[in-house]
C-alpha cells in the first residue's frame, strides 16, 4: 500500500493553533459557518443522540448546533486539549486516527479543519467506518479559490524579485474532486456546494495577522524556512493594492467554502432506479421525435 505523501506538517499545525489562542482566535469565519451548518442541520427531519465535532476549532460550531435542538450528545474530537464546559464531553484524537467503533455515530460535523489532512479520502473511510446506518457526515473546508488574491499576490512579487515562487498558502479542494471522493468512501446520496465569502482589510498585513489568529498560517512541509525578504514582502503588498483594492483602498480577502455531507448507506434511504426500468420514454415527455443510433435528422 503507498502511503499519502505528507503535504502538512500537523505537529506545527498544533503549535500554531495554540499560539492562535494565545494571541486572541479570530473566529468570524468559523461563527459564519457555525451558523450555515445549523441551518442546514434544522430541515433534516430527524434527532441525532450522538454526534462528534471533528476537528473544529473553538465551540462555535457545537454551541450553534445544540440550540437547534437537533443533537443530543455532542463530542468534541481535536488533536489540541481545550477547555470545555461542565458536563460537555471531549477527546483528544487526531482527524486522521479516529478513536471511534465501526457504526457507533450518529452524526459527524467539522468546520475549517479537515483541509489539513494529509490523507483526506482515508479520514472519510474512517468517518463512514464510525457512522451507523442512515449517519450523516456534514463538513465544510476551503476551497480553490481560497486566498486567490493572497496568492497571486505573493507569486508575482517572488517572481519579481527572487526568480522563483516558493508555496506559501495551502493548496485546497476542488468541489468535484470532493464529491468524488464522498462516493469512494461510500457515502449514499453525496452532495457538494460552495459558498463565497468576500472580507474586508485596511491593508494585506492585516490579512496576514488575522490568518496568524485563526492559526491557519503556513504549515506546508515544502515552505521555505526563510523570511521572505523585505524587498519580497513590499512588492506583494503593492501589487495587492494594485489588483484587489476598493476605491477606499481596503483590500478583498476571498474565502469560498466548500460544503459536502453525506449519508452512510441504509435500505430506507432512496435508490436509484435499475437501467431499463424507465416507465415512460424521454421522448414523449420533451414531445419530440425519438431517432435510432446513428441516424441524423433531416434538416
Amino acid at each position: 500500500m503507498t502511503a499519502s505523501p505528507i503535504i502538512f506538517d500537523r505537529q506545527l499545525l498544533r503549535d500554531r493553533r495554540r499560539r492562535a489562542g494565545r494571541l486572541g482566535a479570530s473566529d468570524f469565519l468559523v461563527q459564519r459557518v457555525a451558523e450555515d451548518m445549523a441551518e442546514r442541520l434544522a430541515v433534516v427531519l430527524r434527532q441525532f443522540d450522538l454526534a462528534v465535532d471533528l476537528g473544529t476549532p473553538g465551540d462555535a460550531v457545537r454551541r450553534a448546533l445544540q440550540a437547534t435542538g437537533k443533537i443530543g450528545t455532542v463530542i468534541a474530537a481535536s488533536p489540541l486539549a481545550t477547555p470545555t464546559p461542565r458536563g460537555a464531553l471531549a477527546v483528544v484524537a487526531d482527524e486522521e486516527m479516529l478513536p471511534f467503533r465501526d457504526a457507533s455515530l450518529d452524526l459527524v460535523i467539522s468546520a475549517l479543519s479537515l483541509q489539513f489532512a494529509n490523507d483526506l479520502p482515508g479520514v472519510l473511510v474512517q468517518i463512514r467506518r464510525a457512522l451507523r446506518p442512515d449517519g450523516l457526515l456534514l463538513a465544510a473546508l476551503p476551497g480553490g479559490d481560497t486566498l486567490t488574491e493572497l496568492r497571486q499576490a505573493f507569486a508575482e512579487a517572488e517572481a519579481e524579485i527572487e526568480d522563483g515562487i516558493s508555496p506559501r498558502v495551502a493548496p485546497f479542494a476542488d468541489l468535484r474532486e470532493l464529491g468524488a471522493l464522498l462516493q469512494r468512501a461510500g457515502f449514499a446520496l453525496p452532495v457538494t456546494d460552495v459558498d463565497r465569502v468576500t472580507v474586508r482589510y485596511s491593508s494585506p498585513i492585516a490579512l496576514m495577522h488575522d490568518l496568524r489568529r485563526m492559526g491557519a498560517t503556513n504549515v506546508l512541509t515544502e515552505r521555505r524556512r526563510k523570511p521572505p525578504r523585505r524587498a519580497t514582502m513590499m512588492r506583494m503588498i503593492e501589487i495587492y493594492g494594485e489588483r484587489f483594492a476598493d476605491s477606499d483602498g481596503r483590500v478583498r480577502a476571498t474565502f469560498e467554502i466548500v460544503w459536502l455531507s453525506g449519508w452512510a448507506p441504509h435500505e430506507s434511504q432512496q435508490q436509484p432506479l435499475k437501467p431499463g426500468s424507465a416507465q415512460h420514454r424521454l421522448a414523449d415527455a420533451l414531445g419530440t421525435k425519438e431517432q435510432p443510433a446513428g441516424e441524423k435528422a433531416k434538416r
